[in-house]
């Protein structure tokens, strides 16, 4: 893989470091990467990898790009704004360096698609934020041979490592069984501090281009913890789990499983929740109901602080994390309409409520933001 002339300028301050040179980036122009997740952490991870010249980077998304994006996934603009986003990055990427190239894989990443994207690619890169994709892009890398760099973010703390089962302990060694669906909340549900992305994906860059290079000291074994609020970086040192299903010595789980199944939630991160077409209860239905029925109880599980973004007049609130405590606070005799921001939160109240034995209660399918979009203008969709 020889450099150009035009290469060769411009990687010039890699050529300058003794670790990199000529022949570090001619190792990289003749890598490839794979990038599962275009958003907070793919942006940054994207971005610097094509920067860097890796040669080849593959960009696995669905999702389509949202004005709510913006303020964390820089890959994309304004511009891009309902376009898909592995096209919106990809057009980035090639804009800050055509002498690379780029793949779009505009599908999700399942358990059937994802040997056939994965296998011809050095590295693995997952920046997706829900658990079937983090157990599958873990298994498929144990599988497959390859290193997994592992982030994660919520609020102002964020996780890296990498998991490489050839030289230490894999995702499931940390985390045999996945967490009780709902437990643990995702950044649509609870936010994330803008810039958090950028810190936790350029450091998952460094481990793929050192990991590419051959060179330096890598996270395996070890489990990064950076809280920006406190702005500290806390290390745990990890161990291979002889017990483990997928990297042991008697590991079970020898080819890709149902993952949506084992982790009991949908494998992807969309802001979104529905209840069943049993449960669930359009913003207009609703609109509909109160009209005939003003003594109906509207219970909002979201967080107080949301309150002063949106709230309907006379419900009462109750966030997730307290339900459980305060159902004696609740007439289960009394029809009810359960919401959140968009349905998501709601639903698992919903399920509690109705494990509780309330039996009128419906979810407000999109929450509030439905509202806001098909009845309310003047409120504002967050």
């Amino acid at each position: 893989m020889e450099l150009t002339h035009e290469e060769i300028l411009r990687y010039s301050r890699h050529l300058l470091i003794p670790e990199v040179g000529l022949e570090g980036q001619q190792k990289l122009k003749a890598s490839s990467a794979l990038v599962i997740g275009t958003g907070g952490l793919g942006s940054p991870v994207a971005l610097y990898l094509a920067a860097a010249g890796v040669g080849r980077i593959g960009l696995v998304d669905y999702d389509v790009v949202d004005a709510s994006n913006l303020q964390r996934q820089v890959l994309h603009s304004t511009s891009a704004v309902g376009t898909l986003k592995v096209e919106s990055a990809k057009r980035r990427l090639l804009d800050l360096n055509p002498l690379i190239q780029v793949d779009a894989y505009n599908e999700p990443f399942t358990s059937s698609n994802a040997m056939r994207i994965a296998k011809d690619y050095d590295v693995l890169i997952d920046g997706t934020d829900n658990f079937p994709t983090r157990y599958l892009s873990n298994d498929l890398c144990v599988l497959l041979g390859k290193p997994n760099v592992y982030g994660s973010i919520y609020r102002f703390d964020g996780q890296a490592s990498v998991f490489y089962a050839k030289e230490g302990p894999c995702y499931r060694c940390l985390f045999p069984e996945p967490p009780p669906p709902g437990l643990v909340p995702t950044c649509a549900e609870g936010g994330v501090l803008g810039v958090l992305p950028a810190t936790i994906g350029s450091i998952q860059a460094s481990e793929a281009l050192k990991l590419l290079l051959g060179i330096g000291s890598l996270l395996i074994g070890k489990l990064l913890l950076y809280n920006a609020l406190d702005m500290s970086f806390d290390f745990v040192t990890l161990k291979k789990n002889p017990n483990c299903r997928v990297c042991g010595p008697h590991a079970d789980v020898t080819e890709l499983i149902d993952y949506e199944a084992f982790c009991g939630v949908p494998g992807h991160d969309h802001d979104e929740g529905s209840a069943g077409a049993d449960w669930d209860i359009s913003a207009l239905e609703l609109q509909t109901r109160l009209t005939r029925d003003p003594n109906l109880l509207l219970l909002d599980v979201r967080e107080p602080h949301e309150l002063r973004i949106s709230s309907l007049r006379g419900a009462a609130n109750i966030p997730l994390g307290q339900l459980a405590a305060r159902l004696s606070e609740l007439d289960s005799t009394r029809e009810m309409v359960v919401f959140c921001k968009s349905g998501t939160r709601s639903t698992r109240a919903l399920e509690l409520l109705v494990s509780a034995g309330f039996k009128k209660v419906k979810n407000l399918k999109g929450g509030i933001n439905d509202w806001a979009r098909e009845v309310d203008a003047s409120l504002p969709v967050y």
